[in-house]
């Protein structure tokens, strides 16, 4: 059974509908993309997931339960954690406070403070400005914390809106090298990104999106081969 499983989801923001029965689903160890253009619904589908937004239809099943009416509250403890789209960082607070504040879920002080040694061996510049005010760093170092926070909840699924969004191209290179080191590390990530390449070269798994639907899927190699992609996503 997968890990995360969506089926037949369908949203609706008002009376506008942004999601169209979507079925996905990410198993163990995966790196699953989700691709589209602006609008298509991948930030959509991410907060339907995460309890921000309830489907209007379909379901939600994470780690074999029904999640599809849980609140979020709930969900992040179940394991689903997510890095959002803008980062959403406490601007006014330090580096290691805002890796503390991912982890507010946890009482474990000792594995807390192992994570916040494994989130400074993946990000080495964090533990550099670890007393810094987190407002002051640079879009890359926001990125990185964000994600940083993110795993502080030792989550069982990682969820990723827009990790290389406006990151020069030699950060945006780091932030997928850190990807892939997560989930070798054993996290699974469901990614949703604008940069279709890079997100398709780190992907297991990806689906494409289209006003709501998902009218592709297959590995990441088979999409980044596919010619409606390449055309539509990859600049080809």
């Amino acid at each position: 059974m997968s890990l995360l499983e969506l089926k037949e989801v369908s949203a609706f923001y008002g009376r506008i509908q942004a999601l169209r029965s979507v079925t996905l689903e990410v198993d163990q160890g995966e790196v699953v993309a989700l691709i589209g253009s602006n609008g298509a619904g991948k930030t959509t589908t991410l907060r339907t997931i995460s309890g921000l937004m309830h489907p209007a239809g379909g379901s939600i099943n994470f780690d074999t339960r029904d999640i599809t009416n849980t609140g979020p509250e709930t969900i992040v403890q179940r394991g689903i954690c997510q890095s959002p789209e803008g980062r959403r960082l406490f601007v006014r607070m330090s580096v290691q406070d805002n890796l503390l504040m991912g982890a507010y879920i946890r009482t474990d002080k000792p594995g807390i403070a192992a994570d916040i040694e494994r989130v400074f061996t993946l990000f080495p510049r964090l533990k550099e400005r670890r007393t810094q005010i987190s407002g002051t760093l640079s879009g890359g170092e926001q990125q990185m914390l964000a994600m940083g926070r993110a795993l502080m909840a030792r989550p069982k699924l990682l969820m990723l809106d827009e990790p290389s969004l406006g990151l020069a191209p030699i950060l945006v290179e780091t932030i997928f090298t850190i990807v892939r080191e997560i989930n070798a590390q054993g996290t699974p990530v469901l990614l949703v990104e604008q940069n279709a390449h890079k997100a398709l070269e780190v992907a297991h798994r990806g689906y494409v999106l289209e006003t709501g639907s998902i009218v592709k899927t297959g590995t990441g190699k088979e999409l980044l081969e596919s010619e409606d992609v390449q055309k539509a996503y990859l600049g080809m």
